[in-house]
Parts: structure tokens; sequence; C-alpha cells
């Protein structure tokens, strides 16, 4: 419980809402309004009607077959009316993990070409497992209970979904197991196991609990401006100009969550003030981590859409909400997309102060994003990716917020962690190692290690793409960033790399992602913004190559 990660309850599951089979049945009609011609870039409608057609075209191409069936999961439509549609897919009604692809589209709506998270051809000879669902479930349990020896788990149950698993080689039958519980202090721990249906061995296994106009005076960020909406005499700390984004108290309480259903739920008591100045910038008053935890809603929401052009976490205009004050002592904070909201412990107050930092904010609802987009799978090297992801966009969005009280910095929760922790940060983005786990270039044993420190060579390219290579001072703080080639690498400065990331993530992007992959993906971004053989592009090159990423 000494990292910041992401809680993502329900969030793989694979929705089949605004599904597109295969025949022309589906095929959406497309009504446009007069304002819709305002606007000359394909609507999402037409988007999605383009990529149907698509479908139908280059199924083949696509290992399609009368067994699958696809939904939309995002759509993005450039500038220039170029179109990208993301798709996952079921195999026989069955959820594909790695099924995932993304359909890209011309300006006039023709086919560009597509990314696949994997190639695999699916045919299976039967759906029907050899291994139980019980039996699935009590190797989930235990798995679980491996991973927390020494900590008494209480409350234990696991669900089994019946999936194919595409992501790991030939695909293959497999049991999805969600498998949570409860610490000694009360607080949630779950695992999602991958099981083999026919042979029962695992096959991979991740944390799912993972580790984001009045005034309010902040435990970090001192005084903040908020947007609050009026209620008779009083003020609800709920932002109308953001979507509905609000934050309350859980009371110390936690969820009760059984099969990743919740049964209940910690409360979110939505804070109210009399004089709509919030919080008194210390413990003693619970409204000052609420200023926290709103602000860095505020913050994260104002950079995806002033920066990124994303409205909201799902790209839809609707806002999360937050809960503080969760658990007993709790050092963790966690996006979850079963709630669409953000949750803050108080921390234990040796290891970790309450965990309501801005960059910490940035980081847990960036996995928000991540899990609307690419779905970057949680483990393996797409897991440090995932984890990378927030680390990077956090950071960003800890820039531009320019708050005088926490300057922008590579550090990852440097004001969260108390002499306890040992360190002053949980991460280093210049030099990952410094940590003590994190890997500062690639290897083919990276994958192996956790999530959270396989992250590091992504960090470390972010940090050497934005601000090259060698020591340097920035706000205050001293870096000396190596390579691995021993290249001098430049920086191309943080809001490239925003755009170059993003656009990464959200067009190519899928769930089986690895470090070779991503290198791919960031050239085809840079190429898009900013022109193949621009300096740019030959800066994510070198600075991948810096981090031996080739």
């Amino acid at each position: 419980m000494t990292r910041i990660r992401q809680h993502v309850r329900g969030s793989r599951r694979l929705t089949t809402t605004a599904g597109v089979a295969l025949t022309t049945a589906t095929l959406l009609t497309v009504a446009l309004s007069p304002a819709a011609h305002a606007d000359p870039r394909p609507t999402r409608a037409a988007a999605i009607q383009n990529a149907a057609s698509a479908l139908l075209a280059h199924a083949a191409g696509l290992g399609l077959t009368s067994a699958e069936s696809t939904s939309v999961r995002d759509v993005i439509v450039d500038k220039d009316g170029t179109q990208h549609v993301r798709y996952d897919r079921t195999y026989r009604r069955l959820p594909v993990l790695g099924g995932d692809f993304v359909v890209h589209l011309k300006k006039d709506g023709s086919y560009r070409g597509a990314d696949r998270a994997t190639r695999s051809t699916i045919s299976l000879a039967s759906i029907t497992p050899e291994i139980s669902a019980p039996k699935a479930a009590d190797l989930a349990v235990n798995a679980l209970r491996a991973v927390h020896l020494g900590n008494a788990l209480k409350q234990v149950k696991a669900k089994p979904e019946l999936i194919v698993d595409a992501l790991h080689g030939t695909p293959k039958l497999a049991w999805r197991t969600n498998a949570v519980g409860r610490d000694s202090l009360g607080n949630p721990v779950a695992r999602t196991v991958l099981t083999d249906a026919r042979t029962g061995r695992q096959i991979d296994a991740w944390d799912s609990i993972e580790t984001a106009a009045g005034d309010g005076q902040s435990l970090y960020s001192g005084t903040v401006p908020l947007q609050t909406t009026p209620s008779g005499s009083s003020y609800n700390l709920t932002d109308p100009t953001r979507g509905g984004t609000y934050t309350g108290d859980a009371a110390n309480q936690t969820d009760l969550c059984i099969f990743g259903i919740c049964i209940s739920r910690a409360p979110a008591t939505v804070f109210t003030d009399s004089d709509n100045h919030w919080g008194n910038g210390t413990t003693s008053d619970r409204s000052s981590a609420a200023v926290d935890a709103q602000y860095g809603t505020n913050m994260t929401w104002d950079f995806y859409k002033n920066v990124l052009g994303r409205n909201g976490i799902a790209g839809d205009g609707k806002g999360s909400f937050n809960r503080v004050h969760y658990g007993n002592s709790y050092n963790n904070a966690f996006w979850d997309d079963s709630c669409f909201c953000m949750t803050y412990g108080d921390g234990d107050g040796t290891t970790f102060g309450p965990l309501v930092a801005l960059d910490v904010a940035g980081h847990e609802m960036t996995h928000g994003v991540t899990s609307k987009t690419a779905a970057l799978t949680y483990s393996g090297e797409s897991g440090g990716l995932n984890e990378a992801t927030s680390d990077i966009l956090g950071t960003m969005v800890e820039w531009y917020a320019n708050n005088p009280s926490d300057p922008g910095d590579y550090l990852i929760g440097e004001k969260i962690v108390k002499s306890g922790f040992g360190k002053t940060a949980l991460r280093y983005m210049d030099q990952p190692s410094k940590d003590g786990n994190s890997a500062d270039y690639w290897s083919s044993s990276v994958g192996n290690l956790d999530v959270h420190y396989s992250s590091g060579v992504a960090n470390h390219f972010a940090y050497l793409l934005a601000e090259g290579s060698g020591p340097k001072t920035i706000n205050g703080v001293s870096y000396n960033s190596p390579t691995y080639n021993g290249s001098t690498v430049t920086g191309i400065g943080r809001d490239k790399v925003a755009q170059i990331w993003y656009r990464a993530l959200t067009v190519y992007m899928t769930s089986s992602t690895n470090y070779a992959g991503a290198r791919t993906a960031t050239l085809n971004a840079a190429k898009d913004l900013y022109g193949a053989g621009s300096a740019e592009y030959n800066a994510v090159a070198a600075a991948w190559s810096a981090v031996n990423v080739n």
C-alpha cells in the first residue's frame, strides 16, 4: 500500500454498447442537423458509420469472422477530418482480451489502416470450459491470499467470467476472475486472475486496486479558487462548470464489494460550507483535504480540455466525483471506473499524509482516461506503460496548474511522503532507479517487474524528451538524467511531450502495447503532429534509444 495505484473494478469488462456487427443491417444512419454543417469535420456518428463500412470491407484483414462481433469504445476525429474509431470484440458472445483494435480513416471516410492489439485469428473448437467456475474462483482466491501473506484477509470472494484470451499467445478459453477481500484494517484488496479454462494453469494476474467562485485553504497547494453551487443559505462543493464534479466525505468508511459488485459503498456526502471559504490548510478541518481533491479534479479537467481537447475523463463532458477520508490510515488513492470516482485515503501519518496532492489527482484520473481509450492491460510491459501514462500526464497536470505552493517538477508524490517513507518522492522521472526499484532502461526482463517499477522506462523517456539529458536545475529541483547509450538528448519541451503521448495513447496504443509498440505509437503521433523527419520526430526516436528501446 505504498504506491499510488489505480482502482478499476469493472473497467476491464468489455462493453457491448454501440455494437457494430459484421452485417450491413448494423450500419448507422446519420441525420445531420443544420448546426452540424458549421463544423466541416465528420461527426462522431459519421465516423462510426464510416468505420462500420470499413469493417465490412476489411473484415478478413482485421481477423474478424462471422463468430465475432464488435463494439465501439472511443472515437477521435482530428482537426483535418481524419478519423480513428476504437473497437472491442467478442467471440461467440465472449469478451476477447486483446481483441481490441483501432480503425484509421482518411478525411473522406475511406479506410487508411488499423492497429490491432493482437493479430491471432480466433478459432476455438469449443467454448465449454473443462475447469469449472467454482474451481477458477478457488484458484483466484488462493492467488489473492498468496500476495498478501502475513495479512489475514477477511470477506474474500471471487467471481469468474468466461472470456477468450488472445493477449497471451494462441487464443484460448480462459476464466477472468476478480477476487476481492479486506485486510486487517478493513481496507479493500483485490486481484484479477487469468486462468486457462482447459488446464487450470494461471496465465496472468494483476492487482485490480491500482495503484489518483469560492476559495479554499488546501493542505498542499495553498489557497485556491473553487467553483461551488449555492444551496439555500450555504454552498455545496459541486462545480457546475466542470460537468458537475463534486467532493464528498467518505466518513472513514470503505466499500463492501463482492464479485466485483458493490453491495454497499462508503458515502460521498457532499461537503457544504456557510461562507464559501473552505478548509483551514490543516488536517484539523476535514474540508482541507476536500479542497485539495476538488482543486486536483479542476486542474486535471482543465488540462485535458484546454491542452489536449478532451472534455472530461470519458470525453463526454460528464464530471466525476471525489471521496476523501476513505478507510482507516489508508495509504492509497484510486480511480474506480464502476463509480466513475476518485477516492483518497488519509495516510498513516508516518509514511504518507493525506493522498490528495495535485499530481496524485492527475495520476489517478488519468487511469480513467487510459481505461476509456487504450485500456492498457495492467500487467507486463503494457502495465508499466499504463502506470507511466498516469505519471507522465499527471506530472503535466502539475506543470499546467503552475501553483506556487506546488510548482511543477518531475517527482511523483513528493508532497504526500513523510519521513517514514525514507525517500523524498514515490518516483523520480529523470533517473527512475533513484527510488531503489524502478528501471532506468528497457531490458527483456523489465516486464517481470511490478508495473510501478517497469513504468520507469517510459517515465525516463518522457523526461529526456521534455528536458534532455545531463545535469540541470528546474524550478529549484536538481536533475541529472543519464542515457543507456551515452548519447546527449536535447529536449523538445513539456507541451509537445504531452501532445505526443496523448495522441499515441488515444489513437495508436492498444491493450497489448509493449515498449517496442510504444516507440512506434509515439513516432506515429509525432509524425502526425509535426511531420516525418521533423526535429520532434527525431527527438522521439533519440529519447527511446536513450532508454534502450530501439
